[in-house]
Order: C-alpha cells, then sequence, then structure tokens
C-alpha cells in the first residue's frame, strides 16, 4: 500500500508537494485528482488537515469558469440542508448518487460499441430504468429508516403512557345583570 501524498499549505497560502519536493498550484492538485492519487493537505505549521479546504477552493474556481455544474438553485438546496435534521444523511445521499452516476457512465462507455447493434434511445432508456429502480430502492430505505423510527416513538409512548390528567375545572356560571 503506498502513503499518501502530503502537500503542505503554507502561511502565503502556497502549496507545497513533499513528494515532488516543489511548490505547486491547484490546478496541478486537481490533475492528482483526475489521475486518481490519494493525497492530504496539510497546514504548514499546525498540521490541521485542509484537505476539504482546498478541494472546495478548486471547485469554487471551477464553477467560475466553463459550464458550471452546480446550479444556484441547487447551493441554495444545499445550503438550506445545514443545521437541519437530515444534514447528516444529505452528505450520503448526494456521494451515493455521484458514485451511481459515475458507474452508470462506465458502462454507457463499456456500451458505446453496442450502438451499431442496439439504437442510442434504447440504450439510454434501459439506463434511465435502472437509475429509476435504484432511486426507489434509496427512497425505500430512506423511508422504512424514518417509519421504523417513528414506530420506537410511538410504541414508547404506549409502553410509557403520560400521567393521568387532572380533572377538569369546574365551569362557572355567568349571572345575567338585570336592570
Amino acid at each position: 500500500m503506498s502513503q499518501l501524498r502530503i502537500i503542505k499549505k503554507y502561511p502565503n497560502r502556497r502549496l507545497y508537494d513533499t513528494e515532488l519536493s516543489s511548490y505547486v498550484t491547484l490546478e496541478d492538485v486537481r490533475q492528482l485528482i483526475i489521475e486518481g492519487e490519494g493525497f492530504e493537505v496539510r497546514d504548514a505549521r499546525s498540521g490541521k488537515d485542509l484537505t476539504r479546504s482546498v478541494l472546495l477552493q478548486i471547485l469554487a474556481e471551477h464553477e467560475d469558469i466553463g459550464q458550471p455544474i452546480f446550479s444556484t438553485q441547487l447551493l441554495t438546496t444545499v445550503i438550506r440542508f445545514y443545521g437541519d435534521s437530515l444534514q447528516g444523511i444529505i452528505g450520503s445521499y448526494l456521494e451515493r448518487s455521484i458514485q451511481v452516476f459515475s458507474e452508470q457512465q462506465q458502462q454507457l462507455r463499456g456500451t458505446l460499441g453496442n450502438l451499431v447493434v442496439q439504437a442510442p434511445w434504447q440504450l439510454l432508456n434501459q439506463l434511465a430504468d435502472r437509475n429509476m429502480e435504484i432511486w426507489k430502492g434509496v427512497q425505500q430505505g430512506i423511508k422504512s429508516g424514518l417509519s421504523s423510527a417513528s414506530e420506537k416513538a410511538e410504541k414508547a409512548e404506549r409502553d410509557d403512557p403520560p400521567a393521568e390528567a387532572a380533572p377538569p375545572a369546574p365551569r362557572l356560571r355567568r349571572r345575567s345583570v338585570r336592570h
């Protein structure tokens, strides 16, 4: 197993690749990602892991050029999940979504040779059908997780009923005043 490549980030915001013994740019780090090379970015002084911060910086730079992947609506929706009860789920959901998309992309590339035999729309329809089945499974998993949590809450209420309610307060009658 090869060791992770360490890139140090200095206070002047420069990145230093310890394997190459030279300074690198964000574009160089992006190239490492494309090549599938594992790495960590560490603060040169404290040793704190800054990998996520640098990855977000690369994303931000590439969203500003060319055709962005993340629409304003998508970014707004993701931001709304911060602090929400589903915050812990959304990360794994998005990660799995991208994984499924990548797998389908590889399948599509592998099947391109079959396009001579099979119509492209038929192939895309098959992928869409498969994708729908996967999403139904994911949604069913989320629903069953949520329903089991509510069933546990209901069972707890049945097993531990609330204390008896106090008797209703007596009603007071109003006297009508006659003049």
